[in-house]
């Protein structure tokens, strides 16, 4: 852990000085956290905890769709899940988001209303990248005008191999001011790192931090689109990174793994990893989240098999 964050406006000044900073993060030992992360997931709990597991991970599921073939019929009715994902359950709790392309924000807020389910939406040339900085702001502001509480914007994954880290910084930061309304609220912004591209555990290191230092409500590991997507020990490495970052700052920033999380109990391991790394303040929708489009269901089958003593059918619960 760095013992002492010097003032971010000397650390960005410059690529070189950023490149000092980034570079002088204490380096991850691949080995022991993949050591730890195989461990943390041999935890069992009990039945009582599993409950409340399966109940906590539900209300931090962002429920995605992010198909070419999205229609609005579709998304209305993922939205009607998200409020309800067992209707015959009225105890069930909700999804924290509804995650789509900007062009749907507007049909997931009608249809989510007052309900609390958030409306997150992807933004920046999504999933690549790959565009100029004007249309990236642009697609960030028409997704927040169209009503988007929070934002996923992936980074120029390019510019960050190649050691361009004041452009990767600069362009969240411009994001970050993007995600401003009028009124003078913003939409949580979500820095998607896409940690299969990466190549080492010491970059997903250093672009937590400086994704942090530009200002990110959540970092995130994946858009869903590459393999592999969301890993356990991808995953420890950012939550070392939020907890050792309020630890020096006093700011909290939130963790979504995203991308090939199916299983209840693959999201339960997640929670103990959670707890065991980052802390008991992490435990909640509003500083961990997990993007899925099929995990949902699987969590719903087991909560109701926890109640009733038998599995629903696998189909049960999808509306798709």
């Amino acid at each position: 852990m760095t013992a002492l964050l010097p003032d971010v406006a000397e650390v960005t000044s410059s690529d070189a000085s950023l490149r000092r900073f980034l570079h002088g993060l204490p380096g991850v030992d691949q080995v022991g956290a993949e050591a730890r992360a195989a461990e943390l997931a041999t935890r069992s709990i009990k039945t009582t905890a599993k409950e409340f597991a399966i109940d906590l991970a539900i209300t931090m599921v962002d429920l995605t769709t992010l198909e070419g073939q999205d229609t609005p019929g579709k998304v209305r009715a993922l939205s009607a899940k998200a409020m309800r994902p067992d209707p015959a359950d009225p105890t069930c709790p909700a999804v924290a988001a509804v995650c789509i392309y900007p062009d749907m924000v507007g049909v997931a807020k009608q249809t989510l209303g007052e309900s609390g389910v958030r409306v997150a939406s992807v933004a920046t040339a999504f999933p690549s990248g790959r565009a100029a900085r004007e249309i990236k702001l642009a697609d960030t502001r028409n997704a927040v005008a169209a009503g988007a509480d929070e934002i996923d914007m992936v980074i120029d994954r390019g510019a960050f191999l190649s050691g361009r880290y004041l452009e990767v910084y600069e362009e969240i930061l411009a994001v970050r001011e993007a995600c401003a309304r009028p009124d003078g609220s913003e939409a949580h912004l979500k820095v998607i790192f896409e940690t299969g591209e990466l190549q080492t555990f010491d970059n997903i290191r250093r672009i937590s931090w400086l994704a942090m230092m530009a200002g990110a409500h959540f970092i995130k590991t994946s858009t869903g689109k590459v393999q592999p997507a969301a890993t356990m020990p991808g995953t420890l490495v950012m939550l070392e990174a939020v907890r050792d970052f309020r630890d020096v700052t006093g700011t909290m920033v939130g963790v979504k793994p995203a991308g090939g999380i199916r299983a209840s109990k693959e999201a339960i391991r997640y929670l103990v990893m959670v707890n065991e790394i980052a802390g008991a303040d992490w435990l909640d929708p509003a500083w961990f989240r997990f993007g899925a489009s099929t995990l949902l269901n699987d969590l719903l089958m087991q909560r109701t098999k926890m109640k009733t003593g038998h599995y629903t059918g696998p189909d049960y619960f999808t509306l798709d």
